[in-house]
């Protein structure tokens, strides 16, 4: 991303933000209004919403679920006649409950509806018309590292971030062929961050978390630099080590080891070779 697509953050423009009732995505609300943005929260918690909306000065907020993509096209056209252009789009929306190969169907469903198909909706439905009016425009995604490493255990969730990986790939290239450096998309990497997805029943943070407003610094920093991957450390995990992580993932296949062989029992002392390297 050059400086062309960064100053689509500026005084005035509009930015997209679901998933904002509450975690990354308020952090995010909040830090582009800071910046002089008018900003739109969407989110399928009323109450909440309309209480993250109360928080930041001029914010709209609009309750839809980003799973149903009709309801998403009938808001991307509702934002833009009534509230003009968008300039900034964080597909952002997501839920953490999930479960191996075999869990319930409706799990399955409700995941990859949520973070996968929504994040596909938000994009058709918007970056049309940002690819349009002639102006600076970025994307931002939310993936997760678990759509990378692929930790066993919740495979529905892994599925749908992986989807947003590739998506969001995808997506930043196509918009490169189109509007060269004038529009972007970018991925968001957070790492352990304490959210309302993350705390279910704990009230104080963990050691080893980010807050949000962290993670969303970190955004803002490297979407000035430039980059698409933007993967966030914590408190627990520093940026070297989860360079190891990935590639020793991406190793299973370049290497053909077992799937997931990090948690093989075969390859348990190599792993912790290679991370001590």
């Amino acid at each position: 991303m050059s400086a062309a697509s960064f100053a689509a953050i500026a005084p005035r423009n509009l930015a997209v933000v679901t998933g904002a009732a509450g975690g990354i995505g308020l952090a995010a609300a909040r830090a582009f209004a800071a910046a002089g943005m008018r900003v739109v929260l969407v989110d399928r918690s009323g109450e909440a919403l309309d209480a993250a909306a109360g928080t930041i000065a001029g914010a709209v907020a609009y309750t839809v679920d980003v799973s149903d993509r009709a309801a998403m096209r009938a808001l991307a056209g509702e934002i833009g006649a009534r509230h003009g252009p968008v300039s900034v789009l964080m597909n952002n929306a997501g839920i953490g409950a999930g479960g191996d190969v075999f869990a319930d169907a409706a799990i399955w469903d409700a995941v990859l509806g949520i973070n996968l198909l929504g994040v596909l909706n938000g994009v058709q439905s918007f970056v049309p018309a940002m690819l349009d009016h002639g102006g600076p425009a970025l994307v931002i995604n939310t993936g997760s590292k678990q759509g990378i490493t692929q930790p066993p255990g919740n495979t529905a969730y892994n599925v749908s971030k992986a989807g947003v990986k590739a998506l969001s790939e995808g997506l930043a290239h196509t918009m490169r062929e189109r509007s060269g450096d004038r529009v972007s998309a970018h991925l968001l990497i957070p790492g352990f961050t304490f959210t309302g997805m993350t705390r279910p029943g704990i009230t104080e943070k963990p050691a080893g978390a980010w807050m949000p407003e962290q993670v969303v610094a970190l955004l803002l920093e490297r979407l000035a630099a430039g980059d698409f991957y933007i993967v966030c450390p914590d408190n627990e995990t520093t940026p070297e080590q989860d360079a190891k992580r990935i590639a020793w993932a991406a190793g299973d296949i370049t290497e053909n080891r077992p799937a997931l062989s990090r948690w093989h029992p075969d390859w348990k002392d190599a792993f912790a070779a290679h991370m001590q390297s």
